[in-house]
């Protein structure tokens, strides 16, 4: 990884994309991996205003969430080494990009099939309280899907994929999206 850290030269990682792509556990594996601090924007959320999510959303509302999640966006993008697994609507605000724009934003683009079987029994997720959960993944895609692709590294994810391929896939492509260096001019003989 030593190749890479060089690279990167301690530029975060912002992983973005829908709920249930799997941006924490992959996020995690990067840390590990680039040998990065770990964080994931909704736990932040949660451990500062000491509630969760669903609280969040019900007693303030979405907007207010918005806030808090621009706020912990704001102080993270201040550190350097960090793989970051930001809420999948954190794209939404304008003003975080001039924050993700700090790093390197990475989509992890899960196919709505994929995201309904994960997250089909999960009742800790305010924006997916319809009677329809796929319709409302799909909705939700396609509302964000202009701004995820605004990402500077856009993975596909294959079915049956594991985190660690995943992950393995994002360290390979990172080179393929960094500017390369600049080489001094040699003086032609």
């Amino acid at each position: 990884m030593n190749l890479m850290n060089q690279l990167l030269k301690g530029v975060n990682l912002y992983l973005v994309g829908m709920m249930g792509a799997g941006k924490t556990t992959v996020g995690r594996l990067l840390a590990k991996e680039l040998g990065y601090h770990f964080f994931d924007t909704d736990m932040l959320i949660e451990q500062s205003q000491k509630k969760s999510i669903n609280e969040i959303f019900a007693e303030t509302g979405e907007a207010a969430f918005r806030d808090i999640e621009t706020a912990v966006l704001a102080e993270l993008s201040s550190c350097v080494r960090l793989a970051i697994a930001t809420g999948g609507g954190i794209v939404l605000q304008r003003k975080n990009w001039s924050y993700l724009r700090h790093g390197l934003v990475v989509w992890l683009d899960a196919p709505v099939e994929v995201l309904y079987s994960r997250l089909q029994n999960d009742a800790t997720r305010p924006l997916l309280r319809e009677t329809d959960l796929k319709v409302k993944l799909q909705s939700l895609l396609e509302q964000r899907q202009a701004l995820y692709a605004q990402a500077d590294l856009h993975l596909t994810l294959q079915p049956g994929e594991t985190p660690e391929q995943i992950t393995a896939r994002v360290i390979a492509e990172i080179p393929t999206v960094l500017c390369p260096e600049r080489r001094p001019v040699t003086e032609l003989n």
